[in-house]
């Protein structure tokens, strides 16, 4: 009933319910500080993709001698910066809290996998930036790729591979990443201390289905 469309709502709305989606109360244990640097770690990636789409409109030229995108790049630099710094505490924060606990393994993993493609994102922005910076680290990977045999595919001297690396596919598989990584934060819940009584996320279904 309802066509494929009927049965995708139903999915999105069993699985993503908007009680979970867009909670109006969270518990108590997340006054602690260590529970801010999820939310400061997408705060960053947001004005590191803002500034990085306004400087891939205008162009290395703009950012080098422009004075206004001197200033965007340099945003740029350190919303990454920051956003390195964050998921970093965020991630080693989560490491001791055991965040994969109560069905929560694929939330920690995509947590995982999101950095490592920040690592990659990272390196390729250094490569673009077109000054003796990106000079020296593209001569200097150079060797270390070459030495594991990629570097015929994954040519760092190569500016537009670089740019399009840094642009294009890994922002888009960090994206998608992040965003997967969210949902299921919602989906499952914010993990508990490791000494809190706080029910899992399945008894927490259950005892909202029997309330009247």
């Amino acid at each position: 009933m309802g066509g494929w469309t009927g049965a995708a709502r139903r999915y999105a709305v069993r699985t993503l319910p908007p009680e979970k989606l867009l909670p109006d109360t969270q518990p108590a244990y997340m006054a602690s500080w260590i529970y801010v640097f999820g939310v400061l770690t997408v705060s960053s990636l947001i004005v590191a993709v803002a500034t990085g789409c306004v400087l891939a409109l205008e162009g290395p030229g703009w950012w080098h001698a422009s004075s206004v995108g001197k200033y965007v790049n340099s945003l740029h630099l350190w919303s990454v910066e920051l956003f390195m710094f964050f998921m970093v505490i965020h991630l080693w924060g989560k490491f001791f809290m055991a965040a994969w606990r109560g069905r929560r393994a694929m939330t920690w993993m995509t947590g995982a996998v999101c950095f490592l493609a920040s690592v990659g994102t990272a390196f390729t922005g250094y490569l673009v930036q077109q000054n003796f910076d990106s000079q020296w680290i593209s001569g200097q990977a150079k060797d270390g790729l070459n030495a594991v045999g990629i570097g015929a595919w994954f040519n760092v001297l190569d500016f537009g591979q670089m740019l399009m690396w840094h642009i294009v596919l890994l922002p888009l598989v960090l994206g998608l990443l992040t965003a997967w990584h969210v949902l299921l934060v919602r989906r499952r819940g914010i993990v508990p201390p490791i000494d809190a009584l706080a029910p899992e996320p399945d008894e927490q279904s259950a005892a909202t289905a029997v309330q009247p």
